[in-house]
């Protein structure tokens, strides 16, 4: 008995630290990102993917500029992209309006970028609000 006890102990003792991390990983994804700032939110969870220079890459996946990108000129595509996502890129609807605004700017004034024209809050709750319907209809 003594030794099952041990056995059961030492179990969990090898699972509490992988319940802690999986209890504060679902804590921070269910509150969201906590970066405010454009840059903060490209650097931490853009670049990775895009590249700190916005240049994108290839290799596993094909990653598009940023950097240059004209798709950019048009002040809504990127909020569109971010909360339907695109191709191989998840949505990051979690993004709150204010996020995303800041991110948008981020992206299509900096990176070599000079768009004109910004987005507001309220442009992206709308947006919102359409992505949501249409993610609801795409099949899968």
């Amino acid at each position: 008995m003594n030794r099952m006890l041990m056995r059961g102990l030492g179990l969990a003792a090898a699972i509490a630290p992988i319940a802690i991390l999986a209890t504060s990983a679902g804590a921070q994804f269910a509150g969201g990102y906590r970066y405010q700032t454009g840059q903060d939110l490209y650097t931490h969870i853009c670049q990775g993917c895009h590249m700190p220079d916005g240049k994108g890459a290839t290799g596993a996946g094909a990653y598009p500029a940023l950097a240059g990108n004209p798709k950019l000129q048009s002040p809504l595509y990127p909020v569109l992209v971010m909360l339907k996502g695109q191709k191989a890129m998840p949505s990051f609807s979690e993004l709150s309006d204010a996020q995303i605004v800041e991110v948008t700017g981020y992206i299509r004034t900096k990176l070599g970028n000079n768009f004109p024209g910004a987005v507001t809050a309220e442009q992206v709750k709308a947006l919102r609000a359409q992505a949501v319907r249409q993610n609801a209809l795409r099949p899968g």
